[in-house]
């Protein structure tokens, strides 16, 4: 029985390694958006991006069970540096995001959609949306909240 499992798990592991997770690399950055803006000598590049979002959190109110609800979380690049977000994703599978893709350049202003589809929900709801972006820190976290309830 558990040579089964060893065998399962060796195939699993040999198609994750040699599929690659699927990405072409056709999509790269340019290198020069990428960066750590700290050295080991305590030095901060010149040029970093900022992310500076007009409200972090938005609350839906009472919304009917089976409704679906948008709000666009406006930001601006409020750095120095060109601005990439690499990643959003969100703490429950009922809520889907939409973010701008490529460089915002300094100034530049963009807004993240984020949808919250309340089916099969009910009472009171609080998700996340995480921000990955080329910031220091590079880490921003949003939130949601709705109060579902049943028509």
């Amino acid at each position: 029985m558990n040579r089964k499992y060893f065998l399962i798990l060796l195939v699993l592991l040999a198609v994750g390694v040699f599929s690659g997770c699927g990405n072409s690399g056709k999509d790269k950055l340019p290198s020069d958006v990428v960066n750590n803006p700290n050295s080991a000598e305590g030095k901060k590049a010149k040029k970093q991006p900022e992310i500076t979002f007009e409200k972090s959190s938005h609350d839906f109110g009472q919304v009917i069970q089976g409704e679906v609800v948008s709000y666009h979380f406006k930001f601006k690049n409020t750095g120095t540096g060109d601005l990439v977000i690499s990643n959003v994703s969100s703490s429950c599978g009922c809520t889907v995001t939409d973010f701008p893709e490529g460089v915002i350049k300094p100034g530049g202003e963009g807004a993240l959609e984020a949808t919250f589809d309340s089916d099969r929900r009910k009472g009171f709801q609080n998700k996340t949306i995480t921000v990955l972006t080329n910031t220091q820190p590079n880490k921003t976290t949003l939130k949601i909240k709705a109060k579902v309830v049943t028509p």
